[in-house]
């Protein structure tokens, strides 16, 4: 004959463990990625002199509704840069200095974007959330 264990002692056992699962799936996402030492005002008007727009909708940046790259609306809340590196302030400098270089042969072309006008570039990006 087997022994059965009562329903309400199989319910005590496993409210503990019906209690912590939700707990462990949930996790806070991530701070948005930031860099500090860029300046985001000289980054939009870095933006506009470098033509971002004709590309790219960007908010906040005057005539910046281009539809041949993609719209960098919430850039700062995406996990991808190019769906190819993650979505750093290293990794997004380094797209906006040599795009071809992470991507061979993709559409964004290399405007010779200086690594201190990528720092502000990249700033303003991240305010974008």
């Amino acid at each position: 004959m087997s022994r059965r264990i009562p329903d309400r002692w199989f319910l005590l056992l496993a409210l503990p463990l019906l209690l912590a699962v939700p707990g462990c799936a949930h996790t806070d996402p991530p701070p948005p990625p930031e860099v500090r030492a860029g300046r985001p005002d000289r980054g939009a008007t870095l933006i506009a002199q470098y033509g971002c727009g004709s590309c790219h909708t960007i908010p906040g940046i005057d005539r910046a509704n281009g539809l041949v790259g993609p719209p960098l609306t919430r850039f700062g809340s995406r996990s991808y840069i190019a769906g190819k590196l993650v979505n750093n302030a290293d990794n997004l400098q380094h797209w906006i200095t040599d795009p071809q270089a992470v991507v061979p042969g993709n559409a964004m072309p290399d405007l010779g974007v200086s690594p201190i006008d990528a720092q502000d570039i990249a700033a303003y990006l991240y305010t974008l959330d």
